[in-house]
């Protein structure tokens, strides 16, 4: 089970979820979660693990925060863009798709997905239950997952736990990743880590 389990950089992939438009500006510890996924993004490209963004109707809702976006633009590892109607992410047909051209080796049942985003009780959690059920490990940053209340965003926390996800920080990713400080990804987390405190 995923629980017992740490990250395995070699299977794993970085998700961010829906962090755009005016919603971003609507969610509880806005700034905390914005600061920790830039710093999740840059983790994972120091890492050299594949990232794909997402945004739920950006005609409506609107673009990706600013920050968020360019720290993926400038990612030099495997990245997917996907635009989806569905609320969970794998609804839309795309999202399995970038997932198996960015991990093309490694099955549903073997994948270890860190999850970012929000809101956490709509489009994450429904993108970490539709993961788990196809076997994949879900891994939920808890810094970096919000929602319009902070009632909302536990509760849906609490019920992603309860279905198998570990929830996890963007710390623990990272450490998980490395097991070690001999691992040559170590002094660029450290720095990045040490940029300044997430509170």
């Amino acid at each position: 089970m995923a629980a017992g389990q740490m990250l395995d950089a070699e299977r794993s992939l970085v998700v961010i979820v829906d962090l755009q438009g005016k919603l971003v500006d609507m969610i509880v510890h806005r700034d905390r979660v914005l600061a920790a996924t830039v710093r999740l993004i840059r983790l994972a490209d120091a890492f050299h693990r594949p990232v794909v963004l997402t945004e739920q109707y950006p005609e409506g809702l609107g673009l990706t925060h600013p920050d968020v976006r360019a720290a993926f633009d400038a990612l030099a590892v495997g990245t997917r863009y996907v635009s989806k109607n569905a609320f969970g992410c794998c609804g839309e047909p795309r999202f399995e798709q970038a997932i198996r051209e960015l991990l093309p080796d490694v099955p549903p049942e073997r994948r270890q997905i860190v999850l970012a985003g929000i809101e956490a009780h709509v489009c994450v959690m429904q993108t970490a239950l539709e993961l788990l059920r196809a076997g994949s490990d879900v891994h939920v940053a808890w810094d970096c997952v919000s929602g319009r209340g902070e009632e909302h965003r536990r509760h849906a926390l609490d019920r992603m736990q309860q279905a198998g996800a570990v929830i996890t920080n963007l710390e623990s990713v990272g450490f998980e990743w490395a097991r070690t400080k001999e691992h040559s990804a170590f002094k660029a987390m450290n720095r990045l880590f040490r940029e300044g405190q997430i509170v």
